[in-house]
């Protein structure tokens, strides 16, 4: 039976003891409900603890606002995050897009400490002070990643040492990489379960998984797919499904697929059933896992389920695609891109109650069916006989027409309980993605460029590249970046790479929904590649951060 990593948050934790009496006054006890470092750092459980302590600042659920901040989606609530603000261009300095050093004290903290408890078993603690040093690069990366230059430090801070000036973001990557590289030589490459070795914790394969990330973020083409051939090494593999579930099969997929036969069905419907199933709670932990946030049963729920899903069967739709972002999945029969149908006519027809009105949604990806709720879409297995239908303006519901069904775990809503799915951060689809990137911009199309992308979209039921029309490097770059994009929708990666391709000014347009009505105006600047630092922060250091460009 798999077992958890429990994540205690040490809050209690003092950064100095005062005690100095007669050791037997019993008034003179240290509280029973509060831990210093002259009763913590004691033993093995204390710095197990604490390592645990550092993982609960992984992200999770939130990672879906990412894509709120991009073209994929629109994050209806301002409350909620960040995202409806950068999505429309109209961030600044009063607001906080993720500026916090809180989880990086912690892990500096635990670095500082966990040496003092004795009678360990070294080749474990050297273990654990390499995942939270990954941590710790993790940390520094996202920071970087939104910031550009930012305050860097590895040690705990006395009183008067914390305004410190902001390090150019090459060097704060420089040292995320080497910290990753390092840590991967100490780090397993599996976990065989049971305290401490519980199924979730970093792994090699997480070091060199986000090392590939670091440096595709960088355009460090050949250090990205050094990185990435290292990870295809180590035995990941991508998640399928041999046959659907009860449930499942009620759907029927004749109104939008043209199958051919038989057969062509049984793709079909295995190429979705894999892809929407790898994030359920049923199949967590899957061999094409490499990092996850670890959720605890009854203790630790994400709101997937509720942030996703519409307000008919008990959603907020605060995340929902966009129009563009329906209009990448390619056709299902050919392979190939599908051209949009023009807005004013989609609105048309579907005011109109016009047949016409669902053709746009027939003979796509099967990747869409599993990804997108859209007009009449089936899904028996989050209610009987349920199909999506946008109610413009009801509580809780869409604006965009379109809501998401991917990462939402329809068993867990039938059951009425809280979500405690874990929360996939990095996957083997992503550094697949990765090598075929970083191998074309490095030398155009090869055979292991083709066969990665093959991987991908075949077990999605899709066909594979047609090479003689994406033979040339530019033609296979966009394909790679469509594919890319449609694999890792709501995952939390396109609001970095629509900033790193610098095609933000072109796709960060204004929205509509489905009847062609204004939904969100979005206005691009270039200040927008990077995030304010919040005004507060600035003027809590005295003058000295130092405000990014033109906030």
């Amino acid at each position: 039976m798999k077992t958890k990593i429990s994540i205690f948050i040490l809050s209690g934790l003092l950064l100095s003891a005062t005690l100095s009496s007669c050791k037997k006054d019993f008034l003179e006890r240290p509280p029973l409900d509060q831990l210093s470092e002259a009763t913590f750092w004691k033993n093995s459980n204390d710095v197990y603890q604490a390592v645990n302590a550092v993982y609960n600042q992984l992200p999770g659920d939130g990672i879906i606002y990412d894509d709120g901040a991009s073209d994929n989606a629109y994050a209806q609530y301002p409350w909620e995050s960040s995202a409806t603000d950068v999505s429309a261009g109209t961030i600044t300095s009063v607001t906080n897009a993720g500026w916090g050093f809180g989880n990086i004290r912690r892990a500096n903290y635990f670095l500082a400490n966990a040496d003092k408890v004795v009678n360990m078993d070294p080749a474990l603690l050297e273990r654990y002070k390499a995942e939270v040093r990954f941590l710790r690069a993790l940390f520094y990366f996202n920071m970087a990643s939104n910031f550009g230059d930012v305050p860097f430090f590895t040690t705990v801070l006395k009183l008067g040492e914390e305004n410190i000036k902001k390090s150019p973001k090459a060097e704060v990557l420089k040292f995320v990489t080497d910290e990753l590289s390092a840590v991967a030589l100490i780090l397993p490459q599996t976990y065989a379960g049971g305290k401490p070795n519980e199924k979730g914790r970093i792994t090699k394969g997480a070091a060199l998984a986000l090392k590939a990330r670091v440096h595709l973020s960088e355009n460090q083409w050949q250090l990205a797919a050094d990185a990435a051939t290292q990870v295809m090494g180590l035995g990941y593999s991508l998640f399928k499904v041999s046959e659907e579930q009860a449930i499942d099969v009620k759907d029927d997929y004749s109104h939008w697929v043209t199958f051919a036969n038989a057969d062509d069905e049984k793709k079909f419907r295995l190429g979705l059933r894999s892809y929407e199933a790898l994030f359920h709670k049923a199949n967590e932990g899957n061999m094409e896992v490499i990092l996850d946030r670890q959720q605890i049963d009854q203790k630790d729920a994400n709101f997937l389920n509720t942030y996703l899903l519409p307000g008919d069967i008990g959603g907020w739709s605060s995340v929902t695609p966009t129009q563009e972002l329906v209009n990448s999945y390619e056709s299902y029969k050919t392979g190939k891109a599908v051209s949009p149908v023009d807005p004013a006519q989609r609105a048309a027809w579907y005011t109109a109650k016009n047949p016409a009105f669902e053709n746009e949604y027939k003979n796509r990806d099967p990747r869409f069916y599993a990804t997108v709720l859209f007009e009449n879409a089936p899904w028996n297995a989050i209610e009987d006989d349920y199909k999506f239908i946008w109610t413009e303006g009801a509580s809780n519901m869409s604006k965009t027409g379109y809501n998401f069904r991917k990462l939402v775990d329809p068993k867990i809503y039938r059951d009425r309980v809280d979500n405690h799915a874990n929360v996939i951060l990095i996957r083997y689809a992503e550094i697949l993605l990765t090598f075929a990137e970083a191998k074309n911009e490095l030398s155009g199309p090869s055979s292991e460029v083709y066969d990665a992308l093959d991987a991908i979209r075949t077990r999605a039921g899709m066909l594979p590249v047609d090479r003689t029309e994406y033979s040339s490097q530019a033609s296979l770059r966009t394909l790679i970046r469509n594919e890319r994009r449609i694999e890792l929708a709501v995952e939390g990666n396109r609001y970095l790479d629509i900033r790193r391709w610098k095609i933000a000014p072109q796709v960060m347009k204004t929205i509509n929904n489905i009847k062609n009505t204004q939904v969100q105006v979005r206005t691009w600047a270039d200040k927008l590649y990077l995030m304010p630092v919040p005004q507060t922060e600035i003027d809590l250091s005295k003058g000295v951060l130092t405000q990014n460009t033109g906030y």
